[in-house]
């Protein structure tokens, strides 16, 4: 008899396999073999007539959740689970050690019903003194923390879905909204209005360069006769004005260049001198949400890239668990930090005694411990044989564990006061200076820099040996003018951060949060690495802030999620919970209800910016605005691109005379001759040939592809798009026309009523008569799956669908759900790895 294990993908299957006897059979559950149903089509017979079937959750006795395997693979899976169960004396069950895994556990458990003893281990790293240790100490599956995780998913079901319908119906059709989601959406449009509300002000400083025996530095004018000179930190950014109460000098251009004019040439003197030495300690290592922001700040990574790549490096054990918020280290990771650090840069750059930190995070419990290398001595990175994004985040890790361990960096700061005066006034310039004095754990790591050793030049900026009473030269002096800058949006990064700060979320929500926020730009729009909420955003912020405002109220959310940390440490009833805040009167289940039958749908697509003189909506095609010109009310488009922050009157003005003006010609057709326009219609930009006259009253229009910007296409592309269909030639049995185009669902060949699907959109130009022929030989609805498999790489961290190269009709490709990649001319299938297809997938999807 065998001992059969389950954990959640193959790639981890694989990994603990090699740590295990023989006797051990490693499977994979695929992640979450079951789930709430995604509608009441999808309910078990028996209970497809109850009122509540489109929940999934019986609401009126104790929120008994209906769960369904709804996936094929997860059928399969459980198939091949249960016939390897039946050969095995011991089950165990090896899921994360988050409540996500109990939870998967636990449904494996209620679907496989095994009659074998039964043993759930937990481990937060794979290597093999972890999966012993885990082996000897097994336990049973924690019911605190199944209930609490159904807790969450029920909650999230019973706000997601009727909110997302109310929303839908009210707003606009395929809307959503959610829990946390809305919560990070509002912290978005926030940040927006106050960037609307932001007055700029302006204000004007001296810089000199200066210079003592020759070695030059720069000092900046602090006072006028004993006044503090303005900087930006003194204005108000509601009224771009001083800040009320605040006595200091604004300078104007006109003063500061008579200043420059009456200093140049005057005596300077170093009139005082001030050195306060200080130490900085280390960094916490990483939890969830720190790793995310720092790989967003030095990699350039999203969350989910950066999940999806720790989860890889988790997997094939090379660190711990990455779903956590505690900085707690192991005296394992203590000892192996400490012992990095002084191989590395010497018993003088280990701190003292092992540093301990204290998790800033409530009610941090999820995992044992932070983000770190393996085992009880650290791989270096040099050493991995990993590369390319797996290298750097690991290399990212690597680092922040090892800085933890070591000592204070020692610096000074330095600040110099030199005085000049004229006729009528004494000036005081300052100098400011920093000097580190031993770099501690700087060598190691420094935050937001990927150098080290060339953070630690950045940051020291040293003055000459200057001594008080002593001259100096002034070399160049200069009036600068300086405007205020409106508060920064948000990064990935940075609203991460903001969430975890007021507690609103866990670890495992965050990549998925962000992912939702941008997906389809329905939300935000990533511009570089700020995200922009879009105007779809603004309107449902404001619909959950005037119905459902506790929803969006962080501290609100943040309690519910304390309520749920509660349950999971049994303290807590599932039931008592969900009743109080959907069933008691006046609660959720009562404002979705009035909210059907109270809430007007033009109100509600109505959307409020402070200053706006018009009416500004979002429709089915987007927001727009009506405004009254001349006594006639007139409706503009607004396009996305111009920012909620910064819509105004002007630019209305000029959107309406653009439009009025009619589109602006691409050029003329090459071989037509007629003029292709740009055009914007109800379904999005198009192209069209030819002027729409009397006697042209249908001119030939080609959509502008998805994933195409239309500013970006060239008069040849369109020329390409509008001659579509294209014929390729006849078919050789019937002597018929066989055509490539695109249509609703993409690129496709065609023959009469015959169909089928072209993989790469580009191919509608290139794809020859005899490659269609053999895509219309094929049986139609033939699936990719049915294709020969060369590799398989193992599983999406953020899906847990399969990752496989196939052999396609033009070459390998790789396929992830819908998404297939080709390979890169000259690529061995052989050679792929799960990272390369990951990057190819993110390329494509993309593109």
């Amino acid at each position: 008899m065998s001992k059969l294990v389950i954990v959640e993908s193959p790639s981890k299957a694989k990994t603990i396999q090699k740590y295990l006897p023989k006797e051990f059979v490693v499977k994979a559950s695929l992640g979450h073999i079951r789930d709430l149903p995604d509608n009441a089509g999808q309910m078990p017979a028996k209970y497809k007539k109850e009122p509540w079937a489109s929940l999934g959750v019986n609401i009126d006795e104790g929120f008994d959740a209906v769960y369904v395997v709804k996936d094929p693979r997860s059928k399969k899976a459980i198939k091949e689970l249960k016939a390897e169960l039946k050969k095995a004396d011991a089950l165990y069950l090896a899921t994360d050690e988050d409540r996500e895994g109990e939870a998967i556990s636990w449904h494996l458990l209620e679907e496989l019903k095994p009659k074998c003893p039964t043993h759930r281990m937990v481990f937060h790293e794979i290597t093999k003194s972890a999966i012993e240790r885990a082996l000897e100490n097994t336990r049973e599956v924690d019911d605190h923390l199944v209930e609490a995780q159904e807790t969450r998913r029920i909650l999230d079901r019973l706000v997601g879905y009727p909110l997302s319908l109310l929303v839908g119906k009210k707003i606009k059709y395929g809307l959503s909204a959610g829990r946390v989601q809305s919560v990070a959406v509002r912290l978005l449009v926030e940040r927006e209005r106050e960037r609307r509300r932001f007055r700029m002000g302006s204000y004007w400083d001296l810089k000199a360069q200066l210079a003592e025996k020759g070695n030059a530095f720069d000092a900046v004018l602090h006072e006028v006769d004993g006044t503090r000179v303005a900087t930006g930190k003194d204005f108000d950014e509601n009224t771009g004005k001083i800040t009320e109460g605040k006595n200091v000098l604004l300078l104007d251009e006109k003063q500061a260049k008579k200043m420059v004019e009456q200093l140049a040439s005057r005596p300077w003197t170093v009139n005082e001198i001030t050195e306060r030495p200080y130490t900085t300690r280390p960094k916490p290592p990483f939890i969830t949400s720190t790793l995310q922001q720092e790989a967003s700040r030095k990699l350039g990574l999203s969350a989910s890239d950066t999940m999806r790549v720790a989860q890889s490096l988790y997997e094939n054990g090379f660190i711990t668990y990455m779903r956590t918020d505690s900085v707690n280290l192991s005296q394992q990771a203590l000892n192996a930090a400490r012992k990095a650090a002084g191989e590395l840069y010497g018993a003088e750059y280990v701190a003292d005694k092992p540093r301990v930190y204290a998790s800033k995070a409530k009610g941090a419990q999820e995992a044992h411990e932070a983000i770190r290398p393996t085992g009880d001595a650290f791989v270096h990175p040099n050493k991995s044989g990993l590369k390319g994004r797996d290298r750097k985040l690991y290399d990212l890790i690597w680092k922040r564990t090892v800085a933890s361990q070591m000592a204070d960096a020692k610096k000074t700061s330095v600040r110099v006061d030199l005085k000049v005066s004229d006729d009528e006034h004494t000036y005081v310039f300052r100098a400011n200076g920093n000097r580190i004095d031993f770099a501690g754990f700087m060598r190691a790591y420094v935050e937001g820099a990927d150098d080290p050793e060339a953070a630690l030049e950045d940051r020291e900026v040293l003055l000459p040996a200057l001594k008080e009473g002593g001259e100096v030269d002034c070399n160049e002096l200069e009036a600068i003018g300086h405007e205020t800058k409106p508060p920064a949006r948000f990064t990935e990064a940075s609203l991460v951060k903001v969430l975890e700060e007021e507690g609103v979320g866990r670890p495992s929500t965050y990549a998925t949060i962000m992912s939702k926020i941008t997906a389809g730009e329905k939300y935000g729009r990533k511009v570089g690495r700020t995200l922009v909420p879009t105007y779809m955003a603004f309107a449902v912020t404001e619909f959950l802030e005037k119905h459902f405002g506790e929803l969006v109220d962080t501290q609100f959310t943040a309690r519910m999620e304390d309520d749920l940390d509660e349950i999971a440490a049994g303290k807590g009833s599932k039931v008592e919970y969900l009743h109080q805040f959907y069933r008691r009167e006046g609660a959720f289940a009562d404002k979705v209800n009035e909210g059907e039958e109270k809430i007007e749908p033009d109100l509600a697509r109505e959307v409020t910016l402070e200053d706006f003189p018009a009416t500004l909506k979002v429709g089915r095609y987007g927001p727009y605005v009506q405004i009254e010109v001349e006594g006639e009310t007139k409706t503009v488009d607004v396009p996305d691109d111009i920012p909620p922050a910064d819509l105004d009157y002007e630019k209305i003005l000029e959107l309406l005379e653009k439009r009025e003006k009619g589109p602006e010609s691409l050029g003329l057709h090459p071989e037509k001759g007629e003029p292709i326009f740009l055009m914007n219609g109800r379904f999005g930009p198009y192209f069209q040939l030819g002027e729409r006259t009397e006697d042209n009253k249908k001119p030939p229009t080609a959509s502008v592809p998805k994933g195409m910007n239309p500013e970006d296409v060239t008069l040849e592309q369109a020329a390409q798009l509008l001659d579509l269909p294209r014929e390729l030639g006849k078919h050789p049995e019937d002597g018929e026309p066989v055509e490539a185009g695109i249509g609703r669902y993409g690129p496709f060949v065609k023959h009469l009523k015959e169909y089928r699907n072209l993989p790469e959109q580009e191919m509608v130009f290139t794809v020859t008569l005899e490659q269609a022929l053999e895509l219309l030989a094929q049986p139609k609805g033939r699936r990719a799956s049915s294709r020969k498999v060369l590799k398989e790489l193992g599983t999406d961290p953020d899906s847990g669908k399969p990752i496989n190269v196939l052999d396609g009709r033009y070459g390998p490709y790789v396929k992830l759900g819908k998404v297939n990649a080709s390979l890169p001319k000259g690529t061995n299938p052989d050679d792929m790895t799960l990272e390369k297809a990951l990057e190819l997938i993110e390329q494509k999807s993309a593109s």
